[in-house]
């Protein structure tokens, strides 16, 4: 029997079971990947919002990366909401120490669908020195980008011009999400050293089920270079993995729902 591969999931949690690591695990789970997690944070959440945060002791985030790595290893580690630069340092340090050769990708997570702020400036620079530099890929929506850039987002040219700054800082590559802008197409731009940008679109879907959407792209792609994917692949599988979760959400919650993450693994189901 082929053994699954292996993906590390460094996030908060969600109670609602839409976003954070319960998205990452789901994710991975339809992938056929074996799901690891190092929880970061525990929210006390719904579709609506975001009410109590407790972040979880530096040292604890540390030791659960350490015994996941020391013990089981991993093919791929995805990097979601951090919560202090105290925990970010500490995972920065036990992935230097035990993961310099495993693709990262890092969702630059800033705040949740439903507005509330889940990074101050200190993460944000402490994902610009410690983690970018060593990432496969950054997945940014547009205004964590305009926020890592310092200058909106309005035009593609802006994009573009986005897209050659946030690679300046060091990652292999860097995928700017469309989903906050106002077109009726979908557009996300991948920006590699490699070659020009490339452009996955795709329909907009007129929803308000929409949370988890980030952390599930990022996961998906992060499953895919575990797997031994092309990064272009990659994305292009959990750009299409991410448009049917959200066709067939189950139209859960008053506010942002939840997507069907499991839509290929069990079916679309009924959507309500």
């Amino acid at each position: 029997m082929t053994k699954p591969a292996r993906l590390l999931a460094i996030a908060g949690s969600d109670s609602s079971g839409g976003a954070g690591i319960q998205a990452d695990i789901k994710t991975a789970s339809a992938l056929g990947v074996y799901a690891m997690t190092a929880i970061t944070a525990v929210t006390a959440q719904d579709t609506t919002g975001v009410g109590a945060i407790q972040l979880v002791a530096p040292d604890v985030v540390r030791e659960q990366i350490e015994r996941c790595l020391i013990d089981i290893g991993a093919d791929a580690i995805k990097i979601g909401m951090l919560g202090s630069a105290d925990i970010a340092r500490a995972v920065a340090g036990a992935l230097a120490r035990l993961a310099k050769d495993i693709p990262l990708v890092v969702d630059p997570v800033m705040v949740a669908t439903s507005g509330a702020a889940l990074a101050d400036q200190a993460v944000v620079e402490t994902l610009k020195a410690e983690f970018f530099p060593r990432a496969a890929l950054i997945t940014p929506n547009l205004p964590e980008a305009e926020r890592l850039c310092g200058f909106p987002l309005v035009t593609l040219d802006d994009v573009a011009r986005a897209g050659e700054s946030l690679l300046s800082l060091g990652p292999h590559a860097v995928l700017i999400k469309g989903g906050h802008g106002a077109d009726d197409t979908l557009t996300d731009m991948l920006f590699t050293f490699d070659e020009g940008p490339r452009a996955f679109t795709a329909a907009r879907i007129e929803t308000r089920h929409t949370h988890g959407t980030g952390c599930t792209l990022s996961t998906a792609i992060a499953c895919g270079l575990g797997q031994g994917m092309a990064l272009a692949d990659a994305v292009a599988r959990a750009h299409a993995f991410v448009q049917q979760a959200i066709r067939t959400a189950p139209g859960f919650g008053a506010g942002h729902g939840p997507l069907n993450h499991l839509a290929s693994v069990f079916g679309a189901g009924s959507p309500r």
